[in-house]
């Protein structure tokens, strides 16, 4: 995510982070993925419940492409979705600025498609209502001139940045855009960069690994006017190489963590997140997509624990499509949700669906 030179190595894109060279492989991927996923289908269950998908993307990588018109046929499929946000991606960059104020175009990019959605050509569903940048915050105080660039062009829809800090001693999980330190957070830099949010009413969504949860905690407590959203439960690794064998003790860890990081209460958690094929569930590898009821069963227990550890007013269910794609269909990740919360009052529903998302990140849907 962290698109610029500093002193902790970030200059240099991460060699193991790729897409293939040929955009017609990867369309016939994506088609094979289509055809599989098509296979699955039922009914939508609570189809009135509003519902504010606070997390998704918008892309063209290789051949395969997601912009609004693909995001709106997910919306339309029968769930109530009222409104979205966009969460960067690396992608749209500026093509001929710095390194630094290259991601304002992405904002730029994500404000047109969001007036595009707003207008009378499309429906009622608010695309884009929120729009979650990045910048390189580890240049410090300076990553304020990207910030006010990014409100400017954003419309009076953007509201924070995402920076990815994920990091883990399995090298092979280190697969984000750029290489990055262990100890980036603590870094005095990174947080002269990250004292420029609050001023400016910026919040900051979180990218991490679970290990790295009380090293977030730690930043969260230093900067407690900051609002900061845990994206995908904390990036639980228990089903991947080097933890699977100890997946019960991981789980177990990421527990504990996630206690302590909810006595923050300037810190919000994203219910999502387990269809990314890296983390090792394994959706992706069944003959046949999951249906919800595969999914809540497998997802339910880390988000109700997630729900009794920040409260539904600090969590919110997001479908982070299109990369969950990858082993679930959209009709079936809100149903998912849905069942999850099967059984909870209709104010802790409201909270869980869209009432904790436009709270965090100030959407007018009126």
């Amino acid at each position: 995510t962290i698109p610029g030179k500093t002193t902790m190595g970030l200059e240099l894109p991460n060699p193991k982070r790729h897409h293939p060279a040929d955009p017609e492989a990867v369309r016939r991927q994506h088609q094979r993925k289509l055809a599989w996923l098509a296979t699955q289908k039922e009914d939508i269950l609570e189809p009135e419940l509003p519902i504010i998908d606070p997390h998704h993307h918008m892309w063209v990588r290789g051949g395969n492409r997601y912009y609004l018109e693909e995001f709106l046929a997910e919306a339309q499929t029968g769930h109530n979705i009222k409104a979205s946000v966009f969460v960067e991606c690396g992608s749209f960059y500026r093509k001929n600025a710095s390194p630094l104020m290259a991601p304002v175009g992405e904002v730029e990019f994500a404000n047109g498609v969001a007036a595009m959605a707003a207008s009378s050509t499309y429906n009622s569903t608010l695309v884009c209502a929120g729009i979650v940048g990045t910048a390189d915050i580890s240049v410090g105080a300076e990553v304020a001139q990207v910030l006010d660039a990014q409100i400017a062009v954003g419309g009076g829809r953007f509201r924070g940045i995402r920076v990815s800090t994920k990091w883990d001693a399995d090298d092979d999980l280190n697969t984000t855009r750029y290489v990055y330190s262990r100890d980036l957070m603590s870094d005095k830099d990174f947080r002269a960069g990250f004292a420029t949010l609050a001023p400016r009413n910026l919040s900051f969504d979180a990218m991490i690994y679970h290990p790295q949860i009380l090293d977030l905690a730690d930043l969260a407590r230093a900067f407690p006017g900051t609002t900061i959203i845990l994206n995908h439960i904390g990036g639980l690794l228990a089903w991947t190489r080097t933890y699977v064998a100890r997946k019960e003790e991981a789980i177990a860890d990421w527990r504990k963590s996630m206690m302590e990081l909810a006595k923050c209460p300037n810190v919000y958690v994203k219910l999502g997140g387990l269809g990314m094929t890296y983390l090792g569930l394994g959706h992706d590898k069944l003959p046949a997509p999951a249906n919800s009821a595969q999914l809540a069963e497998s997802w339910g227990p880390l988000f109700k624990h997630c729900i009794d550890a920040f409260g539904p007013n600090r969590c919110m269910f997001e479908s982070n499509f299109p990369v969950d794609k990858g082993s679930c269909s959209y009709p079936a990740v809100w149903n998912a949700f849905k069942r999850v919360a099967a059984g909870a009052t209709a104010e802790v529903k409201a909270d869980l669906f869209s009432r904790t998302a436009a709270k965090f990140y100030r959407l007018k849907l009126g």
